[in-house]
């Protein structure tokens, strides 16, 4: 039975009594926990059929965010990433939201645009009027190839024909096939209508048709995430709230105003999301790349997010980007860790999951502003990076905390050093 995402404590519990939690939150079976758990994830059977050339499975750790309220209800987020402090900026700014009544989230319909190119076309003006008088015989062609998602309420639902006047092929038509995916994110349902389209588009506008293939640009399938932090739950340290709620409204105007920062700034808002999307076994490549073409849509690449304040001196964030993400087809069917990822998120479409994506990467985001805009990035993030040189470095048990104390004493975190203090420790011993 679920129950609150507010758990207090959750870090200092073991990793199986997280499990167990886990278990009763969200009604897993004991298949569902091992697989989370690892210990009875992806093996080289399933392996062999989600790739090619299959030598073995690659592990990444998985950690849960506490604290998400989205949209009155509450989430644990499973997070699959390398990176340290990710999983722990995450659950303390969703906290931080929550003071606020937490995450707001909407969505579009899950349209996906699947592309063909018309080259040699003798008059492109004259071929689009063609192609648009035939929409619904294109439409219905298209619609022919998935019975099942047509069913569903799914489909083609528009054509849309651009005219490519000069490129360093020539003048060139490039026809939007709009798809609704339902659940699905969709690659390959749009690739093959696109494909069995392509001869009729061909046909009626007297040009060859060359690629065919869904965009990842999926403009048309947008999440949208707002959060209200209280100013009083900024404070921090001998930082008020109006100050640290100041330095993030002008951290965001950097990135708004310099590419360089920008590029950073979405990373972050990235490391939230991505995280996310591997854990439920989506495309985060396709993720990735239609955020950012998102964030350059105006010609200029900018911030994905918004920081301000309102009239009661609250700090409000805004994130918008696409998200094309699936709970049916591909590895969330196939992978073990990631079906039991969906079954502790509890969604029921791709469109929540994608409103939750979008609540995490707002919530990675204010993390790091805050951060930055008061105690600085590297405090937190190097107590735990620390500890991952300390390991590499060979230190085990007890060791691994009086290696980690020593070099954060002398502000010194290098494998070196951590080889030294170990080696140190062992010849005092």
């Amino acid at each position: 039975m679920r129950q609150s995402s507010r758990l207090t404590g959750f870090y200092k519990l073991s990793a199986q009594e997280r499990i167990d939690l886990l278990q009763e939150f969200a009604d897993l079976t004991e298949e569902q926990a091992k697989a989370l758990s690892g210990a009875a994830g992806l093996g080289l059977t399933q392996a062999e059929h989600m790739i090619e050339n299959v030598v073995g499975v690659f592990g990444l750790p998985l950690g849960i965010a506490t604290n998400f309220l989205i949209n009155g209800r509450d989430y644990l987020i499973p997070m699959a990433i390398e990176e340290p402090s990710v999983v722990a900026g995450a659950s303390f700014a969703a906290r931080l939201v929550r003071d606020g009544g937490g995450f707001k989230t909407c969505s579009d319909e899950p349209l996906m645009i699947g592309q063909i190119q018309v080259l040699d076309v003798s008059d492109p003006w004259a071929a689009r009027f063609e192609l648009l008088a035939a929409k619904e015989r294109i439409l219905a062609l298209a619609n022919e190839q998935d019975p099942v998602i047509v069913k569903l309420g799914g489909g083609a639902r528009d054509l849309e024909v651009r005219v490519v006047e000069s490129s360093p092929v020539g003048p060139m038509l490039i026809v939007h096939l709009i798809y609704d995916a339902r659940d699905a994110m969709g690659a390959n349902t749009v690739n093959t209508a696109a494909e069995a389209v392509a001869p009729l588009v061909a046909e009626i506008s007297g040009g060859r048709t060359l690629l065919r293939i869904l965009s990842n640009l999926a403009d048309r399938r947008l999440a949208r995430a707002k959060g209200i932090i209280p100013v009083s739950s900024l404070e921090h340290g001998e930082f008020s709230g109006e100050e640290v709620a100041q330095g993030i409204v002008e951290a965001w105007a950097f990135a708004v105003a310099d590419r360089y920062r920008a590029a950073t700034h979405n990373k972050g808002i990235m490391n939230g999301i991505d995280a996310v999307v591997i854990a439920t076994g989506n495309d985060w490549r396709a993720i990735e790349a239609g955020a950012h073409s998102y964030a350059a849509r105006s010609g200029r690449y900018t911030s994905l997010s918004t920081w301000n304040l309102d009239r009661e001196g609250n700090l409000v964030g805004t994130l918008e980007l696409p998200l094309a993400v699936g709970i049916i087809g591909g590895a969330t069917r196939v992978h073990p860790a990631a079906k039991a990822a969906l079954k502790l998120l509890g969604v029921q479409t791709a469109r929540e999951l994608a409103e939750i994506l979008a609540a995490v990467g707002l919530a990675q985001n204010l993390a790091a502003l805050r951060a930055l805009a008061s105690e600085g990035i590297q405090r937190g993030h190097m107590k735990l990076h620390a500890r991952q040189v300390a390991i590499a470095a060979g230190a085990e048990g007890e060791m691994i905390d009086r290696v980690v104390r020593d070099m954060l004493d002398e502000k010194v975190v290098r494998l070196d050093r951590a080889e030294a203090i170990l080696n140190k420790s062992r010849d005092a011993s």
